[in-house]
């Protein structure tokens, strides 16, 4: 998810034009504000202790249809998902989505194509808390406005909760492992009620907000609506194009680790809910979203497995 922000406020346009652009000098300014003015680099991080599974894994895909998940679809027009006013009604479940996300034979065996041009998300109906999740996703060939000659772009959202299309006409509210070229594993508040904090220190060459994971930053909190509306991965994961990826995404309770082809990248916790009182709730459970952001993309190999700990994440020497 690339929402615009300028300034401390969400703004009125579409999202793929000002989303690449770098950080302006008052957003810099911002940025130095919030994690101080030692700029980081990407930092090289390993997993320790990882868990053991304290039960049985399940497949989240079967392999020949896509039975336990549900799509969504957001407007006609992607580029007026993040106007104020889209002037347009999301189709969300009003039409047939076999042309949207089918399960397709890849590399030989059969995988969950997701067509990327018209954004949405398909959402499992599983109610899940502690667990590791890990599945495996390439990119397709095509790339659809309005994001030509952008990163191909998508994401796994967990937590998920609340009302299909309440973020944006497109998703449901949750916490976001972005899976986008470059930034892979970058966390993402999906809705304006939903709070995360890590630890980020600046980084004035990325887009705004130019603020970077690492572990010994300074702590922050990711609202989406403000400057800091993501914080980017530690260090870029991805295999080159055409590769299959293998993402593990650890949750215990309201905290969680993002782990791209074994590398941990992010870590979160204070996962919760923020309501109209300002009363803030711990967020620990909820279902996963696959996102259709603008890319063609393929997933397989969907697991699940209970866990009662998370693993360390241990910096390099």
């Amino acid at each position: 998810m690339r929402p615009i922000v300028m300034g401390l406020a969400v703004a009125a346009l579409s999202a793929p034009a000002a989303a690449q652009a770098p950080a302006t000098p008052e957003q810099l300014a911002q940025a130095r504000a919030a994690v101080g003015d030692t700029v980081a680099r990407p930092q090289s991080l390993v997993l320790a202790d990882v868990p053991r599974a304290t039960g049985k894994a399940r497949a989240l895909l079967n392999g020949r249809d896509l039975a336990g998940w549900h799509p969504w679809l957001g407007y006609p027009d992607p580029s007026v998902t993040y106007r104020d006013r889209p002037g347009a009604t999301p189709i969300g479940t009003t039409r047939d989505t076999a042309g949207d996300f089918a399960i397709r034979p890849i590399d030989g065996r059969p995988a969950l194509w997701v067509k990327g041009e018209t954004w949405g998300a398909l959402v499992h109906d599983a109610d899940l808390r502690d667990y590791h999740l890990r599945l495996q996703y390439r990119w397709g060939a095509k790339r659809w406005a309005p994001r030509l000659g952008q990163p191909p772009n998508n994401g796994l959202l967990y937590h998920t909760h609340g009302t299909p299309g309440a973020v944006f006409g497109t998703w449901q509210p949750s916490v976001e492992f972005e899976i986008m070229q470059g930034s892979t594993g970058m966390a993402v508040a999906v809705g304006r009620d939903v709070r995360l904090r890590t630890t980020a220190a600046l980084d004035p060459s990325l887009v705004s907000p130019p603020v970077r994971y690492r572990q010994d930053g300074r702590p922050v909190e990711i609202v989406n609506g403000t400057l800091i509306w993501n914080v980017e991965n530690a260090r870029d994961a991805e295999k080159p194009a055409g590769q299959w990826n293998t993402l593990d995404l650890y949750v215990l309770g309201d905290r969680a680790v993002h782990v791209v082809n074994g590398v941990p990248v992010m870590v979160v916790e204070g996962l919760a809910t923020v309501d109209a009182a300002g009363k803030r709730t711990a967020l620990t459970h909820g279902s996963v979203q696959l996102q259709s952001e603008g890319a063609e993309t393929w997933f397989r190999d969907i697991t699940v497995e209970p866990i009662d700990r998370l693993p360390r994440v241990v910096a390099k020497k």
